[in-house]
C-alpha cells in the first residue's frame, strides 16, 4: 500500500490543482493521500471527489505555519472537518496571514532594491493561498533572479534579508485549532528546526501533540531514528510524507517517503478514532 501523507496542489503553493494531483497519484499507485496545503483545506473537497472517482482515499488535510521562540513551526494536521463557524473562520483567517506577510516581504525587497507588484504575485498565486513560492516566481518573471531557488537562498529563506516571519498562531494555538477542527495533529519535518526541535517538542506535548513527521526526505537515517525512538517514548504516532509541489519543485518526488506497516496501521487507527469512522 502505497500513501502520501504531505503534499501540496495550486490551492497553496503546488503545481497542480487537487484534482491533478490525486490523478498523478493515481498514477504513483498511491491509495492513501494526504492533502497539506499551507493554511487552507480550500482544496480538500475537490482532492476528496477525485479521490472517489479514481479510488483513492483522500484525507483533508492542512499544514499550519506558526512562529514560536524557536523560529518558524509547521503544525500537520489530518482529517480536518471544522463544524462549527468559529473554527471555520479561524481557519480562514490564515489566509489573510499569509496576504500580511508577503506584503512585509514586498517592502523589504524594496529596500533591497527589488520592486514587485503585489497584484502582480497575487495573480501567480490565482486561488490559492500566497505563499514565498509565488514571490519567488515573480523574482524570476522579472529578471531579477535566474531561479527559484535562486530567490529563496538569496532573499526569501528563512534568516535572508527578505525574510519575514508569520505573526499568526504559535504551535501551540495550531495544535489547539487542529484539535478543535476534529483532526490530528502532527509536528512537521523536525529535523529543520535542528537543536530546537528537542524544546519544542516537549512544549507541543503539554497540549496533546499527536505524533511525529520522522521520516522525511530531508531527515537523515540518525536523524529517523532518533524521533522515531522519541516517538515511541513518548506514545506518539510516526508519519512520513513527500512534502511534494510539484515537478519543478527541488525535493522528494510523489509518494517516494513510505512508512513502516505497523506506523501506517497505527495513524490510520488514530484518524478513524478522531474522525468517528468505523
Amino acid at each position: 500500500m502505497l500513501v502520501e501523507l504531505h503534499c501540496h496542489t495550486t490551492a497553496s503553493d503546488g503545481a497542480y490543482a487537487p484534482a491533478e494531483l490525486v490523478a498523478l497519484a493515481k498514477q504513483h499507485g498511491i491509495s492513501l493521500l494526504a492533502i497539506t496545503d499551507h493554511d487552507t483545506i480550500e482544496g480538500c473537497a475537490e482532492a476528496i471527489e477525485a479521490g472517489q472517482q479514481h479510488r483513492i482515499t483522500v484525507i483533508s488535510g492542512i499544514e499550519i505555519s506558526a512562529l514560536s521562540a524557536h523560529g518558524e513551526v509547521h503544525i500537520l494536521g489530518y482529517g480536518i472537518h471544522p463544524q462549527d463557524s468559529a473554527t471555520r473562520e479561524r481557519i480562514a483567517s490564515l489566509r489573510h496571514v499569509r496576504v500580511e506577510r508577503a506584503k512585509r516581504m514586498l517592502t523589504r525587497l524594496e529596500a533591497l532594491g527589488i520592486h514587485l507588484d503585489f497584484e502582480r504575485v497575487r495573480a501567480i498565486a490565482g486561488d490559492g493561498v500566497i505563499g514565498r513560492p509565488h514571490i519567488a516566481r515573480a523574482m524570476v518573471e522579472a529578471g531579477f533572479v535566474p531561479s527559484i531557488q535562486a530567490a529563496f537562498d538569496l532573499y526569501l529563506a528563512e534568516g535572508k534579508p527578505a525574510f519575514a516571519p508569520h505573526v499568526g498562531l504559535t504551535p501551540v494555538q495550531a495544535v489547539e485549532l487542529i484539535h478543535a477542527a476534529g483532526g490530528v495533529a502532527v509536528l512537521a519535518h523536525p529535523g529543520l528546526y535542528q537543536s530546537k526541535a528537542e524544546a519544542l517538542m516537549e512544549e507541543l506535548l503539554a497540549v496533546r501533540l499527536d505524533g511525529i513527521e520522522a521520516h522525511y526526505p530531508l531527515h537523515t537515517p540518525e536523524q529517523i531514528a532518533h524521533f522515531s525512538a522519541f516517538a515511541h517514548e513518548r506514545g506518539l504516532l510516526i508519519t512520513g510524507g513527500s512534502d511534494y509541489h510539484g515537478p519543478l519543485a527541488e525535493g522528494a518526488a510523489l509518494g517516494s517517503v513510505q512508512l513502516p506497516p505497523a506506523e501506517l496501521q497505527a495513524f490510520q487507527q488514530r484518524l478513524r478514532v478522531s474522525t468517528n469512522q468505523p
